[in-house]
């Protein structure tokens, strides 16, 4: 569980900017993709992880810029990105703004639950991760390249040694 705003901060940034570029990879003709016709297109993940930041931090009191939950998907992939970024850049900066360490131990009603504020951002890390996993299996059946997630991708590793 994040325990500091410190560690958010560090931890928020480096996942918000890897879940950037798997979306700036994407095209608009990849957010039709999906593995069966009972699952969600990449665009409708992607849409997720976006507007569930506006979505979670509303529980906890913050009101951010960003999508909100209930918009519907946009047909581009710019501006499925564009609103990630607003959303995720306005979530890094209520917190570090407006929370202290002691914030992240003020629970809140989650979903019938009462959850830490520490543990909500986690959850939220963890939830990115999660379906930015399955965007990368969609991106890769659309025939595009996946950037760099945790280390150098196939194509990568290749150019290294070529």
């Amino acid at each position: 569980m994040i325990r500091t705003i410190a560690d958010f901060a560090k931890t928020w940034k480096a996942e918000a900017d890897i879940t950037s570029r798997v979306l700036g990879a994407l095209t608009d003709a990849s957010l039709a993709q999906r593995v069966t016709a009972e699952d969600r297109t990449l665009g409708e993940i992607a849409w997720h992880v976006a507007t569930s930041i506006t979505e979670m931090m509303a529980h906890t009191g913050l009101t951010l810029a960003g999508p909100a939950h209930d918009a519907p998907t946009p047909a581009s992939a710019a501006a499925i990105k564009a609103g990630y970024d607003e959303a995720a850049a306005a979530l890094l900066a209520a917190v570090t703004a407006g929370w202290t360490d002691a914030t992240l131990a003020v629970k809140d009603d989650m979903y019938g639950e009462m959850w830490a504020r520490g543990f909500t951002l986690t959850v939220l890390v963890n939830h990115q991760i999660h379906h930015r996993g399955a965007m990368s299996v969609l991106v890769r059946q659309a025939g595009l390249v996946l950037p760099d997630i945790y280390g150098p991708t196939r194509e990568q590793m290749a150019a290294m040694k070529g």
